[in-house]
């Protein structure tokens, strides 16, 4: 079965074909994350449904919530493909596009300067190698990393799956995080852009639903893991 995740109306997010689904955390501090640690992974099921209204008991999975709470789930994202909202930095050794729509405020391009200044001075191997780990880190794919000569993207390998975001550098809950070019379809059956990785809003409150755009971070949003207590 073809792996799939389509957006219901006002409801969760259904995913098909046996996504791999796991729980990642973003260590660091309130001024920047600076590694992924995975958890154990959950059970491998054919198909199930992940809350996106940000209120169910038993997360990641959907229990009903949306339905008593009267979730509005209506999607705003604008189906423009990455490349067309993303800015350019050039520097001497890779260039780094950024589309700030996409941003989860996972704070990994904030590691010893910004991403963008080392991408500026990428002449330097040091800086060339920090930019391109911090862009590749990016869990939203907002900032991604181009190699100067072919004008390809620098995209971390990921096989088809989902991670479940928490934050320990921020004591927050995250987005689901999508990667290997699972397809995301909205409830009208519109597809959006394929791509290597791409954050989903699971608190509820994104502007630019169904993808993440860092309100998590605003709003304190917490599912309940142990490890965000202060």
């Amino acid at each position: 079965m073809n792996k799939k995740i389509k957006v219901t109306k006002d409801g969760p997010y259904l995913v098909t074909g046996s996504v791999p689904l796991e729980k990642e955390y973003a260590d660091g501090d309130q001024s920047a994350a600076i590694e992924w640690v995975k958890s154990d992974p959950y059970p491998l099921q054919e198909n199930c449904a992940l809350c996106r209204c940000g209120a169910t008991a038993n997360p990641p999975y959907c229990d009903g919530a949306h339905r008593k709470i009267s979730f509005d789930g209506t999607e705003t994202a604008k189906n423009i493909p990455y490349l067309e909202q993303a800015e350019t930095t050039r520097g001497p050794g890779m260039d780094l596009t950024d589309a700030e729509s996409f941003c989860a405020i996972a704070l990994f391009c904030h590691q010893a300067g910004d991403t963008w200044t080392h991408a500026e001075n990428s002449g330097d191997p040091g800086q060339k190698k920090m930019a391109i780990r911090e862009a590749c880190a990016c869990p939203s794919g907002r900032l991604v990393a181009w190699e100067k000569n072919s004008g390809k993207p620098i995209e971390p390998a990921f096989e088809p799956s989902i991670s479940v975001v928490e934050s320990r550098a921020q004591k927050v809950s995250g987005p689901l995080w999508v990667k290997g070019g699972i397809p995301v379809e909205s409830a009208s059956g519109m597809q959006y852009e394929v791509r290597n990785r791409v954050t989903l809003c699971r608190c509820g409150k994104s502007s630019n639903k169904p993808f993440c755009d860092g309100t998590h971070t605003r709003t304190g949003f917490n599912d309940g893991d142990p490890s965000l207590r202060p």
